[in-house]
């Protein structure tokens, strides 16, 4: 008899993740860590390109937050199943996902998904937003299937397997309900709510409804809400670029008595953001031409001659564009918070941000704000040391910033995907379109409007806005022009005081509704 001694066979290993050994089964994967790590990774590859085709800027939808999330934890089975390594799934294919998505999409444009900064609040959002986020939506269901994966294929072979501690299995369950949490969260559909009479039920001939239209050969979103589908039809167009205002128009009702108020999601912002690419496409001239077939499919829907136009901060300038190339299709133009140039109202606001950062002893804003000098800048992060502090140089008692986001955005309207893409949008949007807007100046531009024109300011507007809203109204000719200040106001007073906004909206119906 052979002297040899035959030792017993060792049961898996049950460690914590940062242990493990190689297998000595039968399967050629699982026997070699080599080829466990080249299959992870070639998986890992695999994924990033497919990911990066099909969703250049992560999960932007519900559908494919799901599917994504579904998908990547159906991937990370497969491959711990293929390879019965921790550190194949644990390490090996999320970064090779991760650099390889990367790689992928080079050449797309947005702070979320370009060059990281983290050197402003600015690129530190879009971090979050367009790897963080991302991340969590694929990368970590990901690494959850792999972990499962893992142990099937120990359960499926009575060779050893890597196996995985107590500990590890707890943090594993936690990360798995953390993650279904997230799945019923996102999966929550938007909804608008009826409006009712007296008696509870829904008005006859009333119109509440969130939307789709393909305009411009996208797909944009609106919300429409009347008391009345035979009463005049107001488009509204929220500031930005890139704002989302379907929130904030929700907070109060009282448009909705007089007029079918629309509030628009303009191409790649809030419930619109998946409309953004191509880039090559999204242009200043493109949003008028928006702007105008919206106004057309409203036209048509509602059999309206012509529609209402309000437009809030940079609303305010997309409005007067389109008012300007298409006067025929409106009764008139409300701006609220009226921008004139983009341009000098920087400038206007880089001196104010400064002398207030002198004064209050914040040498270092102060000195990076000499350091870049005024602006125009070609990098968007630098206007972050001016955007952020407005609210500290030019505070007021009436200051109301529940009406802007984040806090406008929790409303039923807006799905859990919608709120993400509302930052997304306003950052990515505004990335593109900022430098195009540079040279519009309307007091050079726009000296004259063919419909009537109502001015809304409020009473606490930057001087970087108010100053030049003044000039070019003074010298604007219109066939009716009026301007209103509300008290207590900032630079979205129909928001900080909707009942003179009605009013003022009720002038204007009475003004133009035949004209």
């Amino acid at each position: 008899m052979d002297s040899t001694s035959v030792q017993p066979s060792k049961p898996p290993r049950t460690s914590d993740f940062d242990s493990g050994h190689e297998n000595q089964g039968s399967n050629a994967v699982w026997n070699d860590w080599r080829l466990s790590f080249v299959t992870a990774a070639g998986i890992g590859l695999g994924f990033a390109l497919l990911s990066a085709w099909l969703t250049p800027r992560g999960p932007v939808t519900t559908a494919e937050a799901l599917v994504s999330m579904g998908a990547a934890l159906g991937v990370g089975i497969i491959a711990g199943l293929m390879t019965g390594h921790k550190s194949a799934v644990l390490v090996v294919m999320p970064v090779v996902f991760i650099v390889a998505l990367e790689f992928a999409r080079i050449g797309m444009a947005g702070p979320t998904v370009d060059g990281i900064n983290l050197t402003s609040s600015l690129g530190i959002v879009a971090f979050i937003l367009g790897r963080v986020f991302h991340g969590t939506l694929v990368v970590l269901p990901m690494v959850i299937g792999g972990i499962y994966g893992v142990w099937l294929a120990g359960r499926m072979s009575s060779e050893a397997t890597d196996a995985f501690g107590r500990a590890a299995w707890v943090v594993t369950g936690i990360a798995t309900i953390a993650l279904v949490a997230l799945g019923l969260f996102i999966a929550r559909p938007a909804s608008t709510a009826a409006i009712v009479g007296a008696d509870g039920a829904p008005v006859e001939a009333s119109i509440a409804e969130l939307i789709t239209v393909e305009i411009g050969e996208h797909d944009q979103s609106m919300m429409i809400r009347g008391r009345s589908v035979d009463h005049p039809v107001l488009l509204y167009l929220a500031g930005g670029p890139g704002g989302t205002d379907i929130g904030a128009m929700r907070r109060d009702v009282g448009l909705e008595q007089d007029f079918v108020v629309v509030t628009w999601d303009q191409r790649g912002a809030g419930k619109s953001y998946s409309a953004l690419d191509p880039i090559e496409t999204f242009t200043l001239d493109q949003l008028v031409a928006d702007t105008i077939e919206v106004t057309s499919y409203l036209r048509d829907r509602f059999e309206k001659d012509k529609i209402y136009l309000v437009g809030q901060s940079w609303g305010s300038t997309l409005g007067v564009l389109a008012a300007n190339k298409r006067p025929d299709l409106y009764h008139a133009f409300v701006g609220v918070g009226q921008m004139v140039s983009q341009r000098e109202t920087d400038i206007l606001f880089w001196e104010d941000t400064l002398a207030w950062a002198e004064t209050s002893g914040n040498d270092g804003l102060a000195e990076v704000l000499r350091e870049q000098g005024p602006p125009p800048y070609s990098d968007v992060y630098n206007y972050d040391p001016i955007v952020s502090n407005e609210h500290s140089w030019n505070s007021y008692p009436g200051l109301d910033l529940s009406h802007e986001m984040p806090g406008s955005l929790f409303v039923p309207e807006y799905t859990f995907m919608d709120r993400v893409n509302a930052f997304k949008g306003f950052l990515d949007t505004n990335g593109v379109l900022y430098p195009m807007i540079q040279d519009v100046d309307f007091r050079q531009d726009v000296p004259r409007l063919d419909v009537p024109y109502y001015m809304v300011l409020g009473e606490h507007e930057a001087r970087g806005r108010a100053v030049l809203a003044d000039e070019w109204y003074q010298v604007l000719d219109a066939p009716i022009k009026a301007r209103f200040t509300f008290e207590g106001s900032g630079h979205r007073p129909n928001f900080d005081r909707p009942g003179d906004f009605v009013n003022v909206m009720r002038t204007v119906l009475s003004e133009t509704a035949n004209g």
